[in-house]
């Protein structure tokens, strides 16, 4: 039987993808605005895709979990979109979680690391 490879934790991800490149965040605002660090566009769904989605969960605390979502955007920028997930989300009402839904997935495997 295969011993199962280790689970990188969410920074080790993180120095990963920086390593990669990608650097920036998106976040939603308090506006319901989705926004690139750095940059002044508001993005809808479509704008985006979803080329990986890393879960994490803690230890010994089961509201320590979260996602780290890779988001490209049409232009080819790339950036981390990070939510907690569980009963405490980052982002408050439901426009966040709808925004998420909306966004198309295109894994890649440019993004599958290994501890």
């Amino acid at each position: 039987m295969e011993k199962p490879k280790p689970m990188l934790t969410m920074s080790q991800v993180m120095n990963k993808l920086a390593q990669k490149g990608v650097v920036k965040a998106f976040s939603m605002n308090e506006k319901g605005e989705m926004k690139l660090t750095d940059f002044d566009k508001n993005y809808e769904p479509a704008d985006l895709k979803i080329l990986k989605s890393f879960r994490f969960e803690g230890d010994s605390n089961p509201d320590d979990e979260a996602v780290l979502y890779v988001v490209s955007d049409k232009e080819g920028q790339k950036g981390m979109l990070i939510d907690s997930y569980g009963a405490e989300s980052n982002y408050p009402g439901d426009r966040f979680d709808q925004f998420l839904r909306d966004i198309p997935v295109n894994e890649s495997d440019e993004f599958n690391f290994q501890a």
